[in-house]
């Protein structure tokens, strides 16, 4: 298997996170699953790897597969034993191939003044391998960052919808046009600081649990549903709109004073009602074993990983070329680095 197969592997960890969601969802809680086998899958790899630099070292051809000499020396013995440690058997390999640490130590030990492990059969390709998880560790630690900072303004936005909930049939009609401007100017807050991070070169691009809160909260407001009881159809009524553009939202006060003259106990029961529908959606999203936290809990296992094993994984593979982030990644990183230091 090919180092680029093995870097496949590494950021598959995270990808498998934008399915996470609500813990009664079986599919989620596979994807968890898949991700908590990471380092012992990538081991794996990284054995396959090292079978493929030993195969040239012993002559093997170029059809033989990378385990072909191990079986050919042990016979029908062992072979169990060897499908899950196969470099144990080097010694039995022959070719003259007798001290199996010996040559393991040979594979990844030194690498080149270019930064190279030379004896890999491809050493540029594990070198672009390194590179890519070099890059991937700043994103990764710059979506966490990022991802926290959403997880904090979501829970500010729960707060928001119950607040403009609360003590509505106390209000006179400009106190509700006033509590219902206040939330639309939060919402605005909300939306022009993490719209563009899930768009084409955000920093959260591409991150499910990022794109869903934005839209989950968005559809709340559009919901049509909320006072229908009452012959109030959703909050677009009340004079309340989401652009479609900007996704920014407007108050259409007329609109507004002409529901509250008509049919106060009708508007009324439709911002009670989307105030707690609004503050629930908000809830779930930063809830245990849900889109926020399960996205954050990947992160912080890749990176660790990363952290943990990098030493190694630059002896196998080569060093890599330092990161070169975006500016908005570079921002996010250094974000990140305050939120650990001390």
């Amino acid at each position: 298997m090919s180092p680029l197969g093995i870097a496949g592997s590494l950021f598959s960890l995270v990808s498998a996170s934008r399915s996470d969601g609500a813990s009664q969802s079986s599919q989620n809680r596979a994807s968890a699953t898949q991700g908590g086998d990471f380092s012992a899958s990538l081991a794996l790899r990284m054995a396959s790897l090292q079978s493929e630099s030993i195969n040239p070292l012993l002559g093997a051809g170029k059809g033989d597969s990378s385990f072909d000499f191990l079986m050919q020396a042990m016979g029908n013995q062992g072979a169990s034993s060897a499908s899950s440690d196969p470099l144990s058997f080097l010694s039995l390999a022959g070719n003259g191939v007798s001290n199996a640490s010996s040559l393991s130590s040979q594979l990844s030990s030194h690498l080149s003044s270019m930064g190279r492990n030379l004896s890999l059969f491809d050493p540029e390709s594990a070198y672009r391998m390194m590179t890519s998880i070099n890059n991937g560790d700043a994103t990764y630690k710059a979506q966490f960052s990022e991802l926290s900072e959403m997880k904090s303004d979501v829970a500010e936005m729960q707060q928001a919808g119950q607040t403009l909930g609360s003590g509505l049939a106390s209000l006179d009609n400009e106190g509700i046009k006033a509590q219902l401007q206040a939330f639309a100017e939060k919402y605005n807050e909300w939306v022009g600081r993490f719209d563009a991070t899930v768009k084409a070169d955000g920093v959260l691009s591409g991150t499910q649990a990022a794109e869903v809160s934005l839209y989950e909260l968005k559809q709340s407001i559009e919901n049509r549903f909320n006072g229908a009881m009452h012959g109030v159809q959703g909050m677009r009524e009340l004079g309340l709109n989401i652009d479609p553009t900007t996704h920014m939202a407007s108050i259409d006060t007329a609109k507004l004073d002409a529901v509250l003259t008509k049919n106060r106990e009708g508007a009324l029961s439709a911002i009670g009602e989307f105030s707690g529908n609004f503050a629930k959606s908000a809830e779930l999203l930063i809830s245990s074993n849900n889109f926020i936290p399960n996205r954050l809990d990947n992160l912080d296992r890749v990176i660790d990983y990363i952290a943990d094993n990098k030493t190694s994984l630059q002896a196998e593979f080569g060093m890599g070329d330092a990161a070169k982030p975006s500016a908005q990644v570079a921002k996010a990183l250094a974000a990140y680095q305050q939120m650990f230091q001390g």
